[in-house]
Order: structure tokens, then C-alpha cells, then sequence
């Protein structure tokens, strides 16, 4: 288990829900039925993944959630796209929060790829014949 707050992934996941949720206030539900209430559950579910993975003792489960942070975090673009598209969102928020959905994205892939990392086993070490014939390490 670790502390997520110790997470800078977790801290800029979090600081884009908050963004999300202010961006997202005055819209109105009625012109756009479910979208921006999609959209603030497609971001929370990032810090959300990421902490429930903390809250794992095995690297592979934490892996796993941050495999599905990551996947809210494409769901996420796509709904700010839309929102931009439809007119729900400006161009000067929607630029904003696309960046920042983006930069959440890569430090999710590195993350993971760390992890994934130290999921693997070393190499074993080589062995290799000496002038005697006795098999030693490299």
C-alpha cells in the first residue's frame, strides 16, 4: 500500500477534476442531457482508480487501476471534444482542460510503464565458460 497523495499524477488528476467541475457549473443540463454529469464522472474516475490501486499490496492490481485511470482519462477527451463541439464549452476552457487531460494521460503511461517495470524479473546473469571449463558469471 502507498500514500497516493505522494502521487504527482494523482495531485494534476485531481486538480482536473476540480478544473472539470468549475468549467462545468453553468452549463445548463437541459441543452446537453447527461453530458457534463459524463463528463465529471469520466474525471473523477481518475483519482479514483489511482487511489483505489494504492490501496492494493500487489504491483499488478495497482497496474491494473492505473490501466483504467488511464481509460477514463481517454474517456474524459472524448467528452470534452464533444462538449467543445456541441458549444457546451469554450474554446479558451475546453483548450485548457484538453491540455491538462493530455498531460494526466502521459504521467498515467509512465506510471504504468514504471510499474509494469518492476513487475518483470531480472535477468538471470550469464554464465560463461572460463579457460578451465567451470561455468562462471558474467
Amino acid at each position: 500500500m502507498q500514500d497516493f497523495k505522494n502521487l504527482a499524477v494523482w495531485t494534476k488528476s485531481h486538480e482536473l477534476v476540480v478544473e472539470v467541475y468549475r468549467s462545468t457549473t453553468r452549463v445548463s443540463d437541459r441543452s446537453y442531457p447527461g453530458l457534463m454529469s459524463q463528463m465529471r464522472r469520466a474525471a473523477s474516475s481518475i483519482p479514483t482508480n489511482i487511489v483505489e490501486g494504492c490501496g492494493h499490496r500487489s504491483q499488478s492490481e495497482f497496474a491494473r487501476f492505473l490501466q483504467m485511470a488511464g481509460a477514463s482519462a481517454l474517456e474524459l477527451s472524448y467528452h470534452l471534444l464533444l462538449a467543445h463541439d456541441l458549444g457546451a464549452i469554450g474554446d479558451i476552457a475546453y483548450a485548457k482542460l484538453d491540455a491538462r487531460t493530455l498531460q494526466v494521460r502521459q504521467m498515467l503511461g509512465g506510471l504504468l510503464r514504471k510499474v509494469r517495470g518492476d513487475l518483470r524479473e531480472p535477468p538471470a546473469p550469464r554464465r560463461r565458460a572460463s579457460s578451465d571449463g567451470v561455468p562462471r558469471t558474467a
